[in-house]
């Protein structure tokens, strides 16, 4: 079984949305283990601010295998993709680690570069396994979590009732 770590966020509807991921996450992989929700401000574009949490899942389906039930629970929350990449959306799920796999042929990129750029993933994922080690550093994502400039992208933590 591969351990395997996904990024979840949304900014309209992120309740419904991310209770919708959840749900179908959970029938399709079992129990998930999550981090804390945060919100956080819409990155490269003005938008409403995004709810973004990470959970981790146990799966035998190939990497290109969790990008096709990715793809599938976007379109149950009416994710439509209209080729601009920064712009509000109903979900997005993103594969960002799936064991120790370095990968850079879509739809498979992981570890996904996210993890060190942003805090809505740093920040949740260092929270939800921090002696977990990037499979291109070397270094805990708890590490790479406390050198990381969280002033530059504030997040805050919010209840969320599933």
């Amino acid at each position: 079984m591969a351990s395997v770590y996904l990024g979840l966020g949304s900014n309209v509807s992120p309740d419904i949305n991310l209770s919708i991921a959840i749900r179908e996450l959970e029938a399709r992989y079992g129990e998930l283990k999550r981090s804390a929700v945060y919100r956080g401000a819409a990155v490269g574009f003005d938008g409403a601010d995004f709810l973004n949490l990470v959970v981790s899942l146990q799966s035998n389906q190939t990497p290109l295998d969790i990008c096709g039930e990715i793809e599938l629970i976007h379109n149950l929350a009416g994710r439509v993709r209209e080729g601009n990449k920064w712009e509000s959306r109903p979900l997005d799920i993103d594969l960002l680690l799936y064991d120790d796999l370095v990968s850079d042929e879509r739809p498979v990129r992981v570890p996904r570069d996210d993890i060190l750029q942003y805090s809505f993933v740093l920040r949740p994922i260092a929270e939800l396994a921090p002696a977990l080690l990037h499979p291109l550093t070397g270094k805990t994502v708890l590490e790479h979590w406390q050198n990381f400039d969280s002033k530059s992208q504030p997040l805050e933590k919010v209840n969320v009732d599933w």
